[in-house]
């Protein structure tokens, strides 16, 4: 098992619609697993791994409509993510960062903080090199906002196109992606100005955090892909209330202290993706058939696919298949009665590419017959 699974990126994410899934079941917790995703557009809210009193690890939903928390637990029907990451047990991989070692100054952000450690334990030979570290962390914010996901796979596309269609470099996408969120904030005291757009949920100051620093934040793994943008953070408050993403870089964020950092090198990455295919394209009595296969490792949903006869695109058949989970098989038999002569039978699944898989994968997708009806 490699280090860092990802089931789809930040960036398949933002770019909305999302119909690939990865359900909990897939996903170990025995031992120090660490991670963070999101839930899907129905559900609505974050991911976040924490490590339990028996030493193995649970995910806790944050919910969108008030910054609650719930532990996740298999079969309770809200198993299946658009995007997640996560490590295997990662004991073995645990550096923790010897904090007196560590110059905290007041008002620095936290990336900054946790970037310095990571030098400052490879110039020591305590950490080794890696792409991607997974940090633990609990920290004492003296003030603290966060976001947590609101339909965010749903039309996000269409908004984000509205956003980006202004911008110079094309990047105003991603970067306003946390503002279209939900917002909420943690301080000792409610805020004095009246009409504040920032929910104020309460003085649950210390937080169990779990995430991310890509040292290639380009690349839109685990991070938003903005050069700089290093750090993706979730956590819950130690007394399991609240919950969501951490926004470091939030103007009204401001670290107290640093009370435990783990830092864990993870060295190979897998990124799991979806595979359709199209099999055993037949044509029998006045019967296509076919079958639709998920090869992939992923589930799907909506997964459309489209039968068309000598390239007449206007007299198509075009099926819609609810949900196909990976490694399932469906086969269809569709009536379709063709005149004597030669024909060309050709079926397509997921003919507008809306589901996410790569290029080289895509061949199998189509598959066509040649037939002679006598």
């Amino acid at each position: 098992m490699a280090d860092l699974t990802i089931a789809n990126t930040v960036s398949d994410l933002i770019q909305g619609d999302v119909r690939e899934h990865l359900p909990l079941e897939r996903i170990p917790l025995q031992g120090d697993v660490l991670g963070l995703g999101t839930t899907s557009s129905l559900e609505n809210g974050e991911l976040t791994f924490l490590r339990n009193a028996s030493g193995n690890s649970d995910i806790w939903r944050c919910i969108a409509h008030n910054g609650s928390i719930i532990r996740l637990q298999p079969g309770d029907g809200s198993g299946h993510f658009p995007y997640v990451c996560f490590t295997g047990d990662a004991t073995e991989l645990r550096r923790p960062v010897e904090l007196s070692s560590l110059k905290q100054l007041e008002q620095q952000p936290i990336q900054d903080i946790i970037s310095s450690a990571i030098k400052q334990q490879r110039n020591r030979g305590a950490l080794e090199d890696a792409p991607i570290y997974g940090i633990r962390m609990l920290a004492h914010w003296d003030e603290l906002v966060i976001t947590v996901a609101s339909k965010l796979c749903m039309g996000q596309q269409r908004r984000n196109r509205g956003f980006s269609s202004g911008s110079d470099n094309g990047t105003q996408a991603e970067t306003s992606i946390y503002d279209m969120l939900q917002h909420y904030r943690l301080a000792p005291l409610p805020p004095e100005q009246p009409g504040d757009p920032i929910s104020y949920l309460g003085k649950s100051m210390q937080w169990d955090c779990c995430g991310f620093f890509d040292c290639e934040p380009e690349q839109g793994r685990v991070t938003v892909p903005k050069a700089g943008d290093h750090l993706h953070l979730h956590g819950c408050s130690t007394d399991l209330a609240y919950g969501g993403h951490v926004l470091h870089d939030h103007p009204h964020t401001r670290l107290g202290r640093i009370e435990q950092l783990v830092l864990y090198p993870l060295q190979s990455i897998e990124s799991l993706c979806s595979d359709l295919a199209i099999n055993h394209l037949n044509y029998e009595k006045g019967q296509i058939q076919f079958s639709v296969t998920n090869a992939g490792a992923l589930d799907v949903s909506d997964v459309g696919v489209a039968v068309i006869v000598n390239d007449r695109f206007s007299d198509h058949r075009y099926l819609q298949i609810p949900w196909m989970n990976a490694g399932a098989s469906e086969s269809y038999s569709l009536a379709w009665q063709l005149p004597p002569g030669q024909h060309s039978i050709s079926v397509i699944a997921d003919p507008q590419e809306l589901v996410i898989e790569p290029q080289n994968r895509r061949q199998n997708n189509r598959m066509d017959l040649k037939v002679n009806i006598s």
